[in-house]
């Protein structure tokens, strides 16, 4: 049995940069929704930072709905 090191170094650095991405874009919209309570707590709508925390849960619900179409082989 021979392990191809370079093909698995690389799954493992892709799986790294995607897993920190999709945390740093869910972090993100956590924050959109926070500041949102601040601007709403001083009179303003927040409309702006909804629709970021909304493009930033969506962006993290297609990482992992892709994961999963990888994954499953009923899916291809």
């Amino acid at each position: 049995m021979d392990v191809d090191w370079n093909a698995l170094g690389e799954v493992a650095a892709v799986s790294l940069g995607t897993t920190v991405g999709v945390v740093v874009v869910f972090a993100l919209g956590l924050l959109a929704l926070a500041r949102r309570d601040t601007v709403r707590e001083t009179g303003g709508t927040g409309s702006g930072q909804l629709a970021g925390a909304g493009a930033c849960f969506v962006g993290c619900a297609c990482a992992v709905g892709y994961g999963l179409y990888l994954i499953i082989p009923q899916f291809h």
